[in-house]
């Protein structure tokens, strides 16, 4: 009895388990379905992996979704990666898709499918409602039957090599709500009837070849929320119409040539803009006030055009995550506070006068304006000039005024050489007086500090909420001011919790992940663990710095989140182009060469001198000398237009005038641990370490070799043994030996080259004292072609007349070859030594270019 009813049992779980199985495993209901996507695995080459050919494709094949009845809806290869014999030929061949009749979405983003996109999926996927070919190599022109795809809601094509113009027949995708071609080839206008895709929400037509005007018709898509058309040549008018776009959040047109000036009204009902990025547009004229009270603007970015406005806005908001550049514009007047709302500030390039209010951020950039006190400002008689071309006074002191009588202005400027007079004599008795009483007493300090013995903080416990932070000397530095502060489930959705497929790479004071914010910002977060001393330093030197320094060529600092014991998250703007190793060689749309390509030399000198501004700034407009410390390829992050962007600076730290490493105010202080060694060089706390490394970078561009600025120091010895040879001042053509085979350079170009081969040489000069200042430095990466060129009237007209000053900058810049005894041909070398003196005491143009390539600092943040 016993035994039946077990067996009675087991035959109830038998038959319950099998309508169980039944019940929930998914299969793939169609043999057809299951052939069709056998034969795309062999047509592209998908791995076993990830499509297991005796596995059930509805439930162990990555990336397919089926519905209750077994049929695939879905297929996602996004990223995957071909079979060694995929990878041989790869084609767009996926003709078998036409079996999957209901099949709803197709992303093959990030996988090469090299050709144009078939004709039958306009054809025959009818169902399709997501298609997604995103980087994929595509070439060829956009098929006119997409349009009969009726149920598309997102068709994403960008970032391919796909030509032609835009098919007026996609504005027949009446729920199409994503549309993205950036970064193709695509020609020609915006068609004029896509007003009628009334459901679009984004619309990408970035980084292609679209010119004609904007069409009034964008006006009549009311729910868009992103527009972007940066980066076309787009000709014309900024259309009124485009008011009526009241659910935008993104307003995006740089790099365009447009003209006229923006309609008043345009602002007033778009009232949830979040970015506005007109950058470098050839907008001119006033700007709209209305602007300026948008409650959620977040990121302004009005850079490179010709407004001219009078910013006597005093309105002010509490703002939490704020960029504004207004940089290379004509605004004028005082500063107001319209300026609290804002926390990363470029205000470079402008007439603004008077003096800097309490309110304006430590780090913002002011330079080339009409400032009182801030440096590298423009000239008096400059200011003066355009303040009356607006029938205005400029003073410099205050804000403007209507013009004043010549009695009055020559009075006022006698009271004032007056009062300098008897001011100047006043200081001189005193500095007379103290010097003696203040030399005893530093001498004393340094005596002192040299004995004893401070008390270091650890930095490591927890944070007060108004992020206040420790220092080594015990005192309290509030960094709640610097940028934005997150909340760690910000950085964890940002970064999709920080997972391997976001991390760019491991550093080494902390690893680096791509993120996304909510608003749709790119960032990289910097996630830093405490449980070394050495990155506890590292991160606070990094916030330190950027909260006293800010520049063109600095990579933008966004925020951080500090409410971690153990870790610390620094958030910077996202490169696109990633750091210089990453970009040297990239990937290409062509299968010649292994499918990679390399910069070529004109972008490879751009980023030369992008390199030698950053320095030239840390160098000699910081007061003391910032010392990079970590300069190498790495550190070299571009942006979408391969300009500049400095990053890395866990290791940064002053030098005092006489070579030695002081602190950055209360952080910035040399680590004993760090102290390492160059040749003649005692320690890398001086600008010349710096430029040694500098000089390294530049032998990475000319010979294509990577690693070069990151290798051992016995290891870039024998490199330079190998290549010293052919860097001649005699001979240009001996520098082909060593130059990067990808390069195609002309009789001009490579004249570039060996310029820069001679100020790479000049900067490894194994004695500190003799390589060139980075000012210097910048002066002939400008004018390459004046470093090089030989005439030997000039030469002696330059060694017979050329003044003092202008020798001794000559030497300064390029000493190493006049001077090293080590150098084996520096005989010869006059007319070199002489061009560069004429560079070193007539470049007085260097301003407007350098102002030019660098002008840009907040792009698409």
């Amino acid at each position: 009895m016993v035994d039946q009813r077990k067996k009675i049992t087991l035959l109830v779980f038998f038959f319950f388990s099998l309508l169980i199985e039944s019940t929930f495993e998914q299969k793939i209901s169609s043999l057809d379905e299951k052939s069709a996507l056998l034969l795309v695995r062999s047509s592209l080459g998908i791995r076993s992996r990830d499509w297991p050919v005796k596995g059930n494709p509805c439930l162990n094949w990555n990336g397919i979704k089926c519905d209750a009845n077994g049929t695939v809806t879905e297929i996602n290869i996004s990223g995957f990666r071909r079979t060694r014999t995929g990878n041989q030929n790869p084609q767009f061949s996926v003709d078998s898709l036409v079996n999957l009749t209901r099949l709803a979405s197709f992303n093959a983003s990030r996988f090469s499918l090299p050709g144009p996109i078939p004709a039958f999926f306009g054809l025959s996927l009818l169902t399709l409602e997501v298609l997604d070919l995103s980087s994929c190599s595509i070439t060829g022109t956009i098929p006119e039957n997409l349009n009969r795809l009726s149920r598309l809601r997102v068709l994403d094509l960008s970032k391919n090599s796909i030509s032609g113009e835009i098919p007026p027949s996609l504005t027949s995708l009446q729920n199409l709500s994503i549309l993205d071609l950036s970064s193709n080839s695509v020609r020609g206008l915006i068609p004029a009837s896509i007003g009628a895709l009334s459901k679009l929400q984004r619309l990408n037509l970035s980084r292609s070849s679209l010119s004609f005007s904007i069409p009034p018709s964008l006006g009549d898509l009311s729910a868009l929320v992103d527009l972007d058309l940066s980066f076309n040549d787009l000709s014309g008018s900024v259309p009124s119409e485009l008011k009526e776009l009241r659910n935008l959040k993104a307003f995006v047109i740089a790099g365009n040539r447009l003209s006229g000036s923006l309609p008043l009204d345009l602002f007033s009902f778009l009232s949830k803009l979040q970015v506005v990025d007109f950058g470098d547009s050839g907008l001119i004229g006033a700007l709209p006030s209305r602007l300026w009270s948008l409650p959620e603007l977040k990121i302004l970015d009005l850079s490179g055009n010709h407004f001219s406005n009078l910013l006597n806005i005093t309105v002010s908001f509490d703002s939490t995550v704020s960029m504004l550049n207004i940089s290379g514009n004509m605004f004028y007047g005082n500063l107001t506070l319209l300026l609290r709302r804002f926390q990363v500030i470029d205000l470079s390039g402008n007439y603004f006068e008077g003096k800097v209010p309490d309110f304006v951020p430590i780090n913002a950039s002011l330079s080339n304006n009409c400032l009182q006190g801030p440096k590298n400002q423009r000239n008096l008689s400059d200011c003066a000039l355009f303040y009356q071309s607006k029938g205005l006074t400029f003073d410099n002191f205050g804000p403007p005024e209507e013009k004043k009588s010549p009695k009055s202005s020559w009075l006022n400027n006698r009271k004032i050489v007056i009062l300098a007079a008897v001011g100047g004599s006043i200081l001189v008795m005193l500095f007379l007086i103290l010097l003696p009483i203040t030399v005893s007493f530093c001498v004393r300090r340094r005596n002192q500090s040299s004995t004893s013995n401070h008390p270091r903080g650890n930095g490591v416990g927890p944070l007060p909420l108004d992020e206040t932070l420790p220092s080594r000397e015990g005192v309290s530095i509030n960094f709640a001011s610097l940028g934005s502060s997150f909340s760690y489930q910000q950085l964890l959705n940002a970064t999709k919790e920080f997972s391997d497929s976001n991390l760019i790479k491991k550093g080494q004071s902390g690893d680096l992940f791509k993120g996304v914010l909510e608003t749709g910002v790119q960032i990289v977060v910097k996630r830093i663990s405490l449980e070394s001393t050495k990155n506890n330093e590292a991160y606070l030197t990094e916030l330190d710095f950027f909260s006293r320094f800010a520049h063109p060529r600095i990579v933008p600092f966004i925020g951080k989140c500090l409410e971690s014991t153990t870790h610390k998250f620094l958030v910077y703007k996202y490169m696109p182009n990633g750091d210089l190793p990453s970009s040297l060689f990239y990937k290409s749309n062509s299968l010649i060469d292994d499918g990679l390509k390399s910069l070529d030399w004109i972008t490879r000198l751009k980023i030369a001198l992008g390199v030698a501004e950053g320095l030239s700034y840390l160098h000699h407009d910081c007061s003391p000398s910032i010392v990079h410390r970590d300069v190498q390829a790495s550190s070299i992050l571009l942006d979408d237009k391969f300009e500049v962007r400095l990053g890395s600076f866990s290791k940064a730290c002053h030098q005092e005038n006489n070579g030695r490493p002081r602190k950055i105010a209360r952080m910035l202080r040399l680590s004993q641990s760090s102290q390492e060694s160059v040749p003649g060089s005692p320690a890398t706390a001086t600008c010349a370490y710096d430029v040694y490394c500098f000089g390294k970078i530049l032998v990475e561009l000319i010979t294509g070799k990577l690693g070069i600025s990151s290798c051992e120091e016995t290891q870039f010895k024998k490199i330079l043994s190998e290549i010293m040879p052919y860097i001649s001042s005699q001979e240009k053509e001996a520098v082909m030996n060593i130059l990067d085979q990808s390069l195609m350079v002309d009789e001009d170009l490579l004249e570039e080259v060996w310029a820069m081969a001679i100020v790479a040489r000049s900067c490894l000069n194994p004695k500190p004292t003799r390589r060139p200042l980075m000012r210097h430095i910048v002066q002939a990466l400008e004018n390459p072609l004046r470093v090089v060129r030989e005439d030997s009237g000039e030469s002696e007209r330059f060694r017979t007349t050329g003044s003092s000053r202008g020798s001794s900058s000559s030497g300064r810049v390029f000493g190493s070859w006049r001077q090293s005894t080590s150098d084996p041909v520096a005989a010869g070398t006059s007319s070199l030594l002489s061009q560069a003196e004429g560079l070193a005491t007539g470049s007085s143009a260097r301003g407007s270019s350098r102002g030019a390539s660098s002008r840009r600092s907040m792009k698409d943040v």
